[in-house]
């Protein structure tokens, strides 16, 4: 099947119920998106279908078939995810750093939405994605300093 994935098409052999996160990391070599719970709980394996966060770990491959598919390997291609990716760096947002991927996809997702969002809204944006290290401060930190730099380039 014919996949969109950061801007390049694929073709994919695979079972279509396949998880997209298995086809992204085992058989496409992009192993950014991290496998947590495989239960779709923790957000560690989120990533953009159509500039949606979605979790690839229960997404059949055969779904995101003909979709724009965004992982955190391409995300930084865009002004938000570069700013995104810029402002974790700055404000030391990871500590094991395991879940990261999965917070700034969902991060991404509410800024092509919510280009300045306020605390509520990046609370309910991001209340999927677990930290076992307890980074939510910076988490938001990061968010809206990525907002204010990706406002800024426009």
């Amino acid at each position: 099947m014919e996949l969109q994935i950061n801007d390049q098409a694929t073709t994919v052999t695979a079972e279509p119920d396949l998880p997209l996160l298995w086809v992204l990391r085992d058989l496409l070599g992009l192993t950014g998106t991290k496998f947590g719970c495989g239960m779709a709980l923790c957000g560690a394996c989120t990533v953009l279908v159509d500039g949606v966060a979605l979790r690839s770990c229960v997404l059949p491959v055969a779904q995101a078939a003909g979709k724009k598919i965004t992982t955190i390997e391409g995300v930084g291609k865009t002004p938000a995810g570069a700013a995104l990716q810029g402002a974790w760096q700055q404000i030391n947002v990871p500590q094991c750093g395991y879940c990261q991927a999965g917070q700034i996809m969902s991060a991404a997702a509410l800024l092509q939405v919510k280009p300045d969002p306020s605390d509520a809204d990046i609370d309910a944006a991001m209340s999927g994605n677990i930290c076992r290290c307890g980074t939510y401060p910076r988490i938001r930190s990061a968010i809206k300093q990525a907002a204010h730099q990706a406002g800024q380039t426009k």
